[in-house]
């Protein structure tokens, strides 16, 4: 069997756990990326606590001579939430025809919230012979799991959901698109005004690349799609949460005052010509002591169906999707595609061509 060759670009918690993932199921990494000069140039068995295993981390300056250099079958990045941060990166590998799976959470369907970089993507990776994606804990979690339960269902009316997870488990980017560490004014001049824009401003924002939706907004257009629902309106409003003491974040390297933001709840409402309304709520914030993991979704109708995960194991959970996935990245058709077109996703004790 033919190994599947590797570059993971960003080098942070999550990679850490994926790239000690692949290399158990047989995939080999050539490659790192990272921008960070502290983990420039450390070896990635130093990283994911193993030996040397001489693959020192690159500059991501430096990152388009690698990929010409090393043509790996896949790069897996895992850097920032926004598909419009990832811009330079995802549009390096489609332009040298490489395979791109990604824990982007807009990027698990973007097609709703930044169209005109999504179809750029498609186009070039159809040029180009290569395949681009999102996935993560969402994939099943808030995806295959909610459409399994759809489709032991008769009739239904409406789909709710509530996932709750820690972002100090995540990194500074993701805590920072949760408004951890603001204050209530700062929440709602930097987040929640959004909320508050017009249909029309909203879908101007969208063609400039400037939206930025919470994460249930993507995956209401993923179960949309899954499901064969055709979208007739959709709203967001996030909401700060607070705690009642201090709590001190290592991610953002400050204490969050009692009162002051610790991250959000953004509930993510979609109307569908069919008549099924989605009800979506995330809620990312960092936790007090007494806080915890959980993932609840109910689907009403006949009859209703309501399933509960209680304190999962998020982050593993997430890699361990990315790494399953990307045989079925590499050997999908070429352009910008939703792991809802890609198959349900299997267990996988080997990794190969």
């Amino acid at each position: 069997m033919e190994k599947i060759r590797a570059i993971q670009y960003g080098v942070g918690r999550m990679a850490s756990y994926i790239m000690r993932y692949m290399l158990e199921k047989g995939i080999e990494i050539v490659g790192a990326v990272d921008v960070t000069p502290e983990i420039v140039g450390k070896d990635i068995g130093e990283i994911i606590g193993k030996e040397k295993m001489g693959i020192l981390v690159t500059d991501a300056k430096d990152a388009k001579s690698l990929l010409e250099e090393l043509k790996p079958d896949i790069c897996v990045v895992t850097t920032r939430s926004f598909i419009g941060e990832l811009e330079k990166p995802i549009i390096l590998c489609a332009s040298k025809g490489i395979n791109v799976i990604t824990t982007c959470e807009e990027a698990f369907y973007p097609m709703n919230s930044n169209p005109i970089l999504t179809e750029r993507i498609d186009k070039l990776a159809k040029e180009n012979n290569c395949t681009i994606t999102g996935s993560g804990y969402q994939d099943v979690y808030w995806g295959e799991l909610v459409s399994s339960i759809a489709g032991s269902t008769q009739n239904i009316k409406k789909i709710k959901g509530s996932s709750s997870y820690n972002v100090e488990e995540y990194g500074i980017a993701l805590a920072e698109a949760h408004g951890a560490g603001l204050t209530i004014a700062e929440f709602n001049e930097k987040i929640a005004s959004l909320d508050r824009i017009s249909d029309e401003e909203r879908e101007a924002k969208m063609k400039r690349g400037e939206y930025l939706p919470s994460y249930m907004w993507n995956v209401n257009g993923w179960l949309c799609e899954k499901l064969g629902l055709t979208v007739k309106s959709q709203t967001q409003k996030c909401v700060p949460q607070t705690y009642s003491q201090d709590i001190y974040s290592n991610t953002l390297n400050m204490t969050i005052k009692s009162g002051d933001v610790t991250g959000m709840s953004a509930i993510v409402t979609t109307e569908t010509e069919e008549g099924i309304v989605l009800e979506t709520m995330c809620i990312g914030k960092v936790y007090g002591p007494d806080e915890f993991d959980k993932n609840i979704w109910t689907v009403e109708g006949e009859p209703t169906t309501t399933i509960t995960v209680e304190k999962p194991n998020t982050v593993e959970l997430t890699c361990a999707t990315i790494v399953n996935r990307i045989p079925d990245v590499i050997s999908a058709k070429p352009g910008y595609i939703p792991t809802s077109q890609l198959g349900n996703l299997k267990f996988k004790k080997e990794i190969s061509k």
